[in-house]
């Protein structure tokens, strides 16, 4: 649904709704639950509203990366939203250090994960292709 949400207001929504009523603790859910706040935002009405959802959804993105920095998943979650978020908004400082750690901790990952992982990095504008090559083997 979290590839699918950026095609599409409904699809966005569609996600949001989904995850609005995930409580648990589990940390890569949390992060897809954050990142539906966040792209709700993109389509929520008014400048304040707006910011105010964003900031909301990345606070949770932000603090599942704190406590376990070697969350790939939600790091690539966080890549993805700084790559194609508007510049306005000050959030890309993290897009060096997400790819590094991607790369870095690339073959320890599931293989659904690393397919996943893979079908990002090759559309993404800010992998280079040796970047890309690494995620080949």
């Amino acid at each position: 649904m979290y590839v699918e949400s950026s095609v599409s207001k409904t699809n966005a929504m569609k996600f949001h709704d989904f995850m609005s009523n995930y409580s648990k603790n589990d940390e890569t859910l949390l992060a897809y639950k954050g990142a539906s706040i966040a792209l709700k935002a993109k389509h929520t009405t008014g400048i304040k509203q707006k910011k105010e959802e964003f900031i909301k959804g990345i606070t949770i993105l932000e603090s599942v990366i704190k406590s376990n920095p070697n969350n790939i998943e939600a790091r690539l979650i966080r890549l993805s939203i700084q790559e194609n978020t508007p510049k306005i908004l000050k959030y890309k400082g993290n897009i060096e250090a997400d790819k590094k750690q991607i790369v870095l901790l690339f073959n320890k990952q599931s293989v659904d994960l690393k397919e996943y992982i893979r079908d990002f990095v090759n559309q993404s504008k800010v992998f280079t292709e040796a970047e890309k090559q690494q995620l080949k083997k």
